[in-house]
């Protein structure tokens, strides 16, 4: 016997492959560990809806505060700023800034408008109104992802299902407490504003009706500790949650959470010049609705940064930080379905999915000893070193092993000793027609690697456009049969290559065809 650089190779992938995979094979504290998924280990299986019509109605208040905005900045006077559902009113006060309004309207994508006097009628178009919901689901599935992610929660699933609805899949969650804090991780919208209170009117705050406090252009807002507490805001805000690049945990000057936010340029100047004109007056800070303080301006802001403070503990203030920082939902979301897997199910699936892996692997091996000897034998090394690759390369990358992806192993070894039968039957042929080993196993492997090739590459590209347009349980199953694919291509056709190669001179002397290959005399 004599190594060559074909068993090397083979020998070291082996070797990764035990190493690597024995943390999760003995479910070991240390090392990289394959992640097992809802349907294995139990979790939490939600499918939320989103108020579409609501992200309309806030992107209709972001264009007023831009309009707002644009009109301090140019030194524009209007008055009586309205919005609605989808559209926007204000009346200009100087005909002369007409033109300079024009421009700015003929700015903003997917609105109408139109003069009618000093009087502007602003409204969004129906293709503007139909991308803006599309893109509030689209902007809720990738802000959830985020959120879930920062919440340290391994590869969750949050996909789009149907026309409106989205799929969360968290895996891991087990208890009560865990379930409650995603549950509200996800759906908070975390939409923060900072509003000018109405100082004229305030007084009055507790004798206004909602619609009296719309007609002068205001909200009426309750406090996050003690909802019977009111405050009379500006409807429009100052600055919105679109402006924040940054939230992180900070502790006041009695050791309480607080949330410290940063705002990006165009928010601090727009915190500053409002700050700066407004000293003596209120500032609400506003999330989610909520009024979490309103201090007095004492002098001008710069620097575009501030603090929320809140009765909350420090996880809370942890998660809401997280909430802020992915960015807010611009539609609200609401429960359509809700699940527990609990993990004496996922316990059942791995029993279930373990006694069809080994079953199927054992029925193989014997065949493959049964009928071609040795080489069935040399075979079967290939197929478990393909295993422990599997794991291995699935361990290091963190990837997560569904129910279907247990199928994909599976399904798997019966593709990567396919191989090695087409490999050795290619070797019998050559055997009969009377040919020496060397030139048999050179041959065999020759003309069977076309075949193999091209069986392989298929699956291979089947498997890639599976996990590319698929989703979940689809994706599991496309990532095990991809990595057992470029696994079985190790194994199958250089490891046991060369084996033969190392045990090649033995098998020739031997002239026993019927022991190494299966052949009958």
């Amino acid at each position: 016997m004599k190594l060559n650089y074909r068993v090397a190779i083979f020998g070291l992938a082996l070797l990764f492959g035990i190493v690597v995979s024995a943390p999760s094979l003995l479910n070991s504290s240390w090392g990289k560990k394959v992640t097992l998924g809802l349907d294995l280990q139990g979790g939490l299986h939600m499918l939320l809806g989103v108020k579409t019509d609501e992200a309309v109605k806030a992107h209709t208040k972001s264009i007023a505060a831009s309009i707002k905005r644009f009109t301090q900045k140019k030194d524009i006077l209007i008055d009586d700023l309205k919005f609605d559902q989808k559209s926007i009113d204000f009346t200009l006060l100087d005909s002369d800034d007409k033109k300079a309004i024009e421009e700015y309207l003929k700015g903003i994508k997917g609105v109408t408008y139109a003069f009618n006097g000093e009087k502007v009628h602003i409204e969004l178009t129906p293709k503007e109104i139909e991308e803006t919901k599309k893109h509030a689901i689209d902007q809720a599935i990738e802000t959830i992802r985020n959120r879930l992610d920062q919440f340290g929660l391994s590869e969750p699933l949050v996909a789009k299902q149907g026309d409106g609805s989205i799929l969360v899949e968290l895996a891991g969650i087990k208890s009560a407490e865990d379930e409650q804090r995603a549950r509200e991780l996800i759906s908070r919208a975390a939409r923060l504003e900072l509003m000018a209170v109405d100082e004229d009117r305030a007084g009055r705050v507790y004798t206004m009706t909602p619609q009296e406090a719309a007609e002068y252009g205001d909200v009426i807002l309750s406090d996050v500790k003690n909802p019977k507490v009111k405050y009379l805001v500006r409807e429009i805000p100052i600055i919105e949650g679109d402006m924040l690049t940054d939230a992180h945990v900070g502790f006041d000057q009695n050791n309480r959470p607080v949330i410290d936010f940063t705002l990006n340029a165009e928010g601090a100047e727009i915190f500053g010049d409002f700050t700066g004109k407004n000293v003596g007056k209120r500032l609400a800070i506003v999330l989610d609705g909520k009024v979490y303080s309103d201090p007095r301006i004492n002098e001008r802001i710069g620097g575009g940064s501030g603090q929320i403070s809140g009765n909350y503990t420090v996880v809370e203030a942890k998660d809401l930080a997280i909430a802020l920082r992915s960015g807010a939902l611009l539609a609200p979301i609401y429960m359509l379905e809700k699940r527990s897997v609990g993990p004496s199910l996922g316990a059942d699936s791995i029993k279930a999915s373990m006694i069809a892996l080994v079953s199927g692997f054992v029925l193989v091996m014997l065949f493959m000893v049964l009928y071609y000897k040795m080489a069935g034998v040399i075979a079967n090394i290939a197929l478990i070193a393909n295993l422990f690759l599997i794991l291995a390369i699935m361990a290091l990358f963190g990837a997560t092993l569904t129910l279907p992806g247990m199928a994909g192993i599976v399904l798997t070894v019966g593709m990567a000793v396919d191989a090695n039968v087409i490999i050795t039957e290619r070797i019998r042929e050559l055997l009969r027609e009377g040919v020496s080993i060397h030139k048999a196993i050179e041959d065999g492997y020759s003309n069977a690697m076309s075949a193999i090739l091209d069986a392989n590459i298929t699956t291979l590209i089947a498997a890639v456009v599976l996990y590319v347009y698929g989703t979940g349980a689809i994706k599991g199953f496309a990532i095990t049969m991809s990595i057992g694919i470029l696994a079985s291509m190790l194994t199958a056709i250089l490891g046991t290559h060369g084996i033969y190669e190392m045990l090649e001179k033995r098998i020739a002397k031997s002239k026993n065809n019927h022991f190494w290959f299966g052949i009958k005399a």
